[in-house]
């Protein structure tokens, strides 16, 4: 693996219960609008995003999840997936007041069963080179995934890099 590439096969960071009840609202959210979804997909920034979706006609939306205010109030980060994405999105559980997140962000409400957007997020068109980029490594973090689920062993084997 080259080494100035992130590691598409680590493990995501261990999260409290839930951010991951909300991650999965996410996902079945946006599965149901016709996205693909990879979660915890490192950025070239060296960021990871929480949850990206890849539409069918190549959108591609990052959302941030976000289980507290504390949560929401440490970390600074998140205004550079913007860089990385069509469209911005937080998303919170029920128990999250929704007044803490900023209006130039999309925001889904999201459960372990599901997720509703709220608010639409702003369009921000990529440039051509930074959406290929994207879509390859979104391509290969699925890719990657999908065969050590089929044969763990393989990793030894696999340039991701």
């Amino acid at each position: 693996m080259a080494e100035s590439e992130p590691d598409l096969t680590a493990p995501p960071p261990s999260r409290p219960e839930e951010t991951l009840l909300v991650t999965r609202g996410v996902k079945r959210h946006l599965v149901q609008l016709g996205f693909a979804v990879v979660e915890e997909l490192p950025l070239a920034s060296g960021r990871r995003a929480d949850v990206v979706g890849l539409s069918p006609g190549g959108d591609i939306w990052i959302v941030e999840v976000k289980s507290s205010v504390e949560d929401f109030r440490v970390d600074q980060k998140w205004p550079f997936y913007r860089l990385h994405s069509d469209r911005l999105f937080f998303a919170t559980s029920p128990r999250v007041p929704l007044d803490i997140f900023p209006e130039d962000c999309g925001l889904i409400l999201a459960d372990a069963h599901g997720g509703e957007i709220l608010r639409e997020a702003p369009e921000h068109r990529l440039a051509a080179a930074t959406r290929k980029a994207m879509t390859l490594r979104f391509a290969r973090a699925a890719a990657v995934r999908l065969h050590l689920l089929a044969d763990p062993r393989i990793l030894g084997n696999v340039e991701v890099g």
